[in-house]
Protein backbone atom coordinates (compact mmCIF):
# COMPACT_ATOMS: atom_id res chain seq x y z
CA UNK A 1 0.00 0.00 0.00
CA UNK A 2 1.51 3.42 -0.71
CA UNK A 3 0.62 6.72 0.90
CA UNK A 4 0.49 10.43 -0.55
CA UNK A 5 3.18 12.01 1.12
CA UNK A 6 2.99 16.10 1.10
CA UNK A 7 6.57 17.43 1.77
CA UNK A 8 6.95 21.54 2.13
CA UNK A 9 7.66 21.61 -1.56
CA UNK A 10 4.28 20.90 -2.26
CA UNK A 11 5.49 18.42 -4.45
CA UNK A 12 3.23 15.34 -3.24
CA UNK A 13 4.43 11.71 -4.42
CA UNK A 14 3.56 7.96 -3.49
CA UNK A 15 5.54 6.33 -0.88
CA UNK A 16 5.31 2.56 0.02
CA UNK A 17 7.33 1.86 3.18
CA UNK A 18 6.61 -1.79 2.18
CA UNK A 19 5.65 -2.35 6.27
CA UNK A 20 3.03 -1.39 8.80
CA UNK A 21 5.62 -0.52 10.92
CA UNK A 22 7.75 1.63 8.44
CA UNK A 23 4.44 3.42 7.28
CA UNK A 24 3.61 4.42 11.06
CA UNK A 25 7.04 6.42 10.84
CA UNK A 26 5.83 8.86 8.32
CA UNK A 27 3.36 10.10 10.83
CA UNK A 28 6.29 12.32 12.65
CA UNK A 29 8.59 12.22 15.37
CA UNK A 30 11.21 14.04 17.72
CA UNK A 31 14.05 16.44 16.20
CA UNK A 32 13.87 17.30 12.52
CA UNK A 33 10.93 14.82 12.10
CA UNK A 34 8.50 17.26 14.39
CA UNK A 35 7.49 19.29 11.75
CA UNK A 36 5.79 16.15 10.20
CA UNK A 37 4.00 15.54 13.46
CA UNK A 38 0.27 14.05 12.65
CA UNK A 39 -0.49 12.60 16.36
CA UNK A 40 -1.82 15.66 18.08
CA UNK A 41 -5.05 14.23 19.88
CA UNK A 42 -6.34 11.10 20.54
CA UNK A 43 -8.77 10.94 16.76
CA UNK A 44 -5.05 11.36 15.17
CA UNK A 45 -4.31 8.02 16.24
CA UNK A 46 -7.60 6.73 14.65
CA UNK A 47 -7.64 8.52 11.61
CA UNK A 48 -4.02 7.17 10.92
CA UNK A 49 -5.09 3.74 10.97
CA UNK A 50 -7.71 4.30 8.99
CA UNK A 51 -5.55 5.63 5.86
CA UNK A 52 -2.79 3.25 6.82
CA UNK A 53 -2.76 -0.33 5.51
CA UNK A 54 -4.64 -1.51 8.59
CA UNK A 55 -8.08 -0.06 7.07
CA UNK A 56 -9.00 0.14 10.24
CA UNK A 57 -12.52 1.82 10.19
CA UNK A 58 -12.90 2.99 13.79
CA UNK A 59 -10.99 2.72 16.81
CA UNK A 60 -11.49 4.05 20.28
CA UNK A 61 -8.52 5.82 21.07
CA UNK A 62 -7.59 7.62 24.53
CA UNK A 63 -4.74 10.34 25.23
CA UNK A 64 -2.86 7.57 27.01
CA UNK A 65 -3.15 5.86 23.68
CA UNK A 66 -1.14 8.76 21.88
CA UNK A 67 1.56 8.84 24.61
CA UNK A 68 2.22 4.99 23.73
CA UNK A 69 2.10 5.56 20.26
CA UNK A 70 4.77 8.39 20.16
CA UNK A 71 6.98 6.15 21.97
CA UNK A 72 6.53 3.32 19.96
CA UNK A 73 7.21 5.63 17.10
CA UNK A 74 10.49 6.78 18.62
CA UNK A 75 11.73 3.75 19.08
CA UNK A 76 10.74 2.22 15.78
CA UNK A 77 12.87 5.65 14.34
CA UNK A 78 15.57 4.26 16.68
CA UNK A 79 15.69 0.81 15.62
CA UNK A 80 15.19 1.76 11.77
CA UNK A 81 18.05 4.43 11.72
CA UNK A 82 20.42 1.55 13.42
CA UNK A 83 19.26 -1.13 11.01
CA UNK A 84 19.92 0.60 8.34
CA UNK A 85 23.18 2.18 9.34
CA UNK A 86 24.67 -0.96 10.48
CA UNK A 87 24.52 -0.45 14.10
CA UNK A 88 23.46 -2.62 17.15
CA UNK A 89 20.04 -1.59 17.93
CA UNK A 90 19.73 0.56 21.75
CA UNK A 91 18.16 -1.64 23.99
CA UNK A 92 16.08 1.01 25.39
CA UNK A 93 14.83 0.83 21.70
CA UNK A 94 14.33 -3.16 22.21
CA UNK A 95 12.30 -2.75 25.44
CA UNK A 96 9.52 -0.17 24.46
CA UNK A 97 9.13 -2.29 21.03
CA UNK A 98 8.54 -5.37 23.24
CA UNK A 99 6.34 -3.43 25.80
CA UNK A 100 4.08 -2.21 23.10
CA UNK A 101 3.88 -5.72 21.54
CA UNK A 102 3.28 -7.27 24.54
CA UNK A 103 -0.46 -5.58 25.03
CA UNK A 104 -3.09 -7.42 22.99
CA UNK A 105 -3.01 -6.46 19.24
CA UNK A 106 -6.15 -6.30 16.96
CA UNK A 107 -8.33 -8.97 16.23
CA UNK A 108 -8.71 -10.17 12.59
CA UNK A 109 -11.63 -11.72 11.36
CA UNK A 110 -13.28 -12.99 7.55
CA UNK A 111 -15.87 -10.74 5.85
CA UNK A 112 -18.10 -12.88 4.52
CA UNK A 113 -16.66 -11.19 1.02
CA UNK A 114 -13.71 -13.35 2.13
CA UNK A 115 -11.40 -9.79 2.70
CA UNK A 116 -9.59 -9.84 6.13
CA UNK A 117 -11.06 -6.79 8.13
CA UNK A 118 -10.43 -6.47 12.06
CA UNK A 119 -12.95 -7.07 15.17
CA UNK A 120 -14.73 -4.30 16.75
CA UNK A 121 -14.47 -2.56 18.61
CA UNK A 122 -11.02 -1.81 18.39
CA UNK A 123 -8.65 0.24 20.66
CA UNK A 124 -5.61 2.94 20.40
CA UNK A 125 -4.24 0.06 22.24
CA UNK A 126 -4.51 -2.51 20.12
CA UNK A 127 -3.29 -0.32 17.19
CA UNK A 128 -0.14 0.36 19.17
CA UNK A 129 0.23 -3.26 19.93
CA UNK A 130 -0.04 -4.50 16.04
CA UNK A 131 2.56 -1.95 15.12
CA UNK A 132 4.88 -3.26 17.37
CA UNK A 133 4.43 -6.91 16.54
CA UNK A 134 4.56 -5.99 12.49
CA UNK A 135 7.93 -4.46 13.59
CA UNK A 136 9.53 -7.40 15.60
CA UNK A 137 8.17 -9.31 12.48
CA UNK A 138 10.12 -6.94 10.12
CA UNK A 139 13.65 -6.81 12.63
CA UNK A 140 13.61 -10.31 13.13
CA UNK A 141 12.44 -11.81 9.93
CA UNK A 142 13.18 -12.48 6.07
CA UNK A 143 13.15 -9.17 5.23
CA UNK A 144 15.15 -7.41 7.71
CA UNK A 145 18.68 -7.15 6.01
CA UNK A 146 16.22 -5.48 3.31
CA UNK A 147 14.91 -2.38 5.67
CA UNK A 148 16.79 0.74 3.66
CA UNK A 149 17.19 4.52 3.66
CA UNK A 150 16.11 6.83 0.33
CA UNK A 151 19.36 7.07 -1.19
CA UNK A 152 18.28 10.90 -1.86
CA UNK A 153 20.01 13.98 -0.92
CA UNK A 154 18.28 14.81 2.23
CA UNK A 155 15.62 12.53 2.26
CA UNK A 156 15.58 9.87 5.41
CA UNK A 157 12.63 7.92 4.52
CA UNK A 158 13.10 4.05 5.33
CA UNK A 159 11.44 1.54 3.61
CA UNK A 160 11.76 -1.97 3.27
CA UNK A 161 13.21 -3.26 -0.51
CA UNK A 162 10.25 -5.58 -1.27
CA UNK A 163 11.88 -5.96 -5.04
CA UNK A 164 12.66 -9.22 -6.66
CA UNK A 165 16.60 -8.33 -7.16
CA UNK A 166 16.65 -6.62 -3.86
CA UNK A 167 17.74 -3.04 -5.60
CA UNK A 168 15.16 -0.47 -4.83
CA UNK A 169 17.36 2.78 -3.67
CA UNK A 170 14.68 5.44 -3.62
CA UNK A 171 11.66 6.67 -1.86
CA UNK A 172 9.64 6.91 -4.67
CA UNK A 173 10.81 6.69 -8.25
CA UNK A 174 8.86 9.78 -8.66
CA UNK A 175 10.58 11.94 -6.72
CA UNK A 176 13.78 10.90 -5.80
CA UNK A 177 14.89 8.39 -8.31
CA UNK A 178 13.54 11.34 -10.76
CA UNK A 179 15.56 14.01 -9.41
CA UNK A 180 18.71 11.57 -9.47
CA UNK A 181 18.31 10.88 -12.87
CA UNK A 182 17.91 14.79 -13.82
CA UNK A 183 21.01 15.22 -11.52
CA UNK A 184 23.27 12.31 -13.94
CA UNK A 185 21.26 13.69 -17.10
CA UNK A 186 22.40 17.47 -16.54
CA UNK A 187 26.05 16.37 -15.46
CA UNK A 188 26.41 13.79 -18.85
CA UNK A 189 25.38 16.92 -20.80
CA UNK A 190 27.02 20.07 -19.08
Amino acid sequence: MSLTLHPRDGASFRFDPGALCLEFLVSGGVGVYAHYETLHEPADLARWAAVSRLGLEEADTTAADIDRAKALRTALWGLAGDRVHGRTPRQADVDAVNRAASAPPLTPVMTADGLRSWATPATGSQVVATVARDAIELFTGPLADRVRECAGDNCALIFVDTSRPGSRRWCSMERCGNRHKVRAHRSREG
